[in-house]
């Protein structure tokens, strides 16, 4: 990663004609490092705020949300960078191809191997790449919400991991993005390209200290002919943060686009997911546990378009909501007029632990030509009272039986981790709620 580079110049925008953020100004924006291409483009996203829609519950994909709780005007964006924080939590993947860690959206710490550094792998900056222009933004031409386009206007260092054509790497790329500062506005963004015929794992750890703050993380994803991405995403934010993400991710002729989603922290966390298969062939599998407990709300929206023929996607979305959170899961696969022979399945399912627990579920379908075999599935319920009684029966105490039966619940997704260490530290999250909800359930029961 090259040194800091000189703050942008300040461009005063028109007078904005919609809402004003009275704390996402140019000035903030203007004080990030970059060069001369990227201050432009932060520029013009940050005086076009003005004329951006802010979300709304009446809105189909703000349905069931929590937003009209969100007071943006109690974050501050990050205009400088943070000082290193010892105590972040990094997650080493056995092997590892590369670790990156980022503070507030400012990228900290970058360690990438012999071997990654000698296949010609590039993990840095966006703005330190001869390709940055053409890679930022090139599958996310315009932001899909306020938040994207806060990212763009305030994100102050994004990370580009670039695998070139025929390289496939062995370990995982791994990136910790932490958010340290109370009040914050975090905006990391990481644009991940895989080449032809190249084969790349990405982890996400997603973690904070216990501060109040608002993080919106967008991810960008090419995968070209042939190429294999597995993304994998383990959010462990505190219980103050609200966290707007947002990943677009795009999926070329015969290759694959494997993405894992392990949702345990924040106060509300919504992650939007936005995957099209653009080439015949290609292929796209979505995997996904949430656990909320407390107040928290989980908030999963998937969109899936089939824009090429024989494409194929699998979608396993599996949650389990205690004391009064809430859980949100819409999906919509889109099968294009041209995407013939397209088989594509969704899956949710939720397990209620508590009656004032609550979980949405909203699959859709959109299915524009025929010769496809396409279908979609949700339910949300209680723990199986036939399957409990079946351990009750032999001898197995009510919390325990309930607690192997929800162990065994999420065993399929645990067991889908496409990195090992992924599956293990989902797993330990999992046991942690379930030993909260057991001991909460053996009190009850005294």
């Amino acid at each position: 990663m090259a040194g800091e580079m000189r703050p942008c110049q300040i461009h005063q925008p028109s007078p904005a004609r919609g809402r004003v953020l009275k704390r996402f100004t140019p000035d903030v924006s203007a004080a990030l490092p970059g060069p001369d291409w990227m201050c432009t483009r932060r520029a013009a996203a940050v005086a076009g705020l003005g004329d951006v829609a802010h979300p709304d519950v009446g809105e189909e994909v703000w349905r069931y949300s929590r937003i009209d709780e969100l007071d943006l005007e109690r974050y501050l964006p990050s205009s400088q960078r943070p000082v290193a924080n010892t105590g972040v939590d990094g997650f080493i993947a056995d092997g590892a191809a590369a670790t990156v860690v980022l503070c507030d959206g400012w990228i900290q710490s970058v360690y990438i191997s012999e071997a990654a550094t000698e296949a010609d792998v590039l993990i840095g900056t966006v703005a330190d790449l001869v390709s940055g222009p053409a890679l930022l933004g090139a599958v996310l031409e315009a932001p899909v919400d306020l938040f994207g386009h806060l990212n763009r206007a305030f994100c102050p260092e994004p990370l580009a991991v670039v695998v070139p054509d025929g390289v496939r790497l062995d370990g995982p790329v791994v990136v910790v993005s932490h958010v340290a500062t109370e009040g914050v506005a975090a905006f990391p963004r990481l644009v991940v390209h895989c080449g032809v015929d190249a084969e790349v794992a990405v982890v996400e750890v997603q973690t904070s200290d216990d501060v109040g703050a608002l993080v919106a993380p967008v991810l960008e994803a090419t995968v070209g002919r042939a190429g294999r991405l597995c993304h994998a995403v383990l959010q462990e934010l505190g219980q103050r943060v609200w966290q707007m993400a947002h990943q677009e991710v795009h999926v070329g002729q015969d290759a694959s686009g494997e993405l894992f989603h392990a949702g345990l922290g924040g106060d509300y966390a919504r992650t939007r997911t936005d995957s099209r298969l653009l080439g015949r062939g290609a292929e796209c599998r979505i995997t996904a546990a949430y656990f909320g407990d407390g107040a928290q709300a989980l908030d999963y929206r998937t969109f899936l378009d089939h824009a090429a023929p024989d494409t194929v996607s699998e979608l396993l979305f599996k949650g389990a909501v205690d004391d009064a959170s809430r859980s949100v899961y819409t999906g919509l696969i889109r099968v294009r007029p041209e995407a013939v022979r397209t088989r594509a399945n969704q899956t949710n399912r939720n397990i209620k632990l508590s009656p004032d627990a609550w979980a949405e579920s909203v699959p859709n379908l959109e299915i524009e030509t025929d010769d496809v075999m396409c279908s979609h599935a949700s339910t949300i319920s209680p723990v199986d009272a036939d399957q409990r009684f079946y351990l009750e029966s032999r001898g197995v105490p009510t919390i325990v039986a309930e607690r192997l039966l929800l162990e065994g619940f999420f065993s399929e997704v645990v067991a889908a981790a496409p990195v090992p260490s992924v599956g293990d530290r989902l797993q330990r999250g999992l046991i942690e709620k379930l030993n909260r909800h057991s001991t909460v359930g053996a009190k009850g029961a005294v």
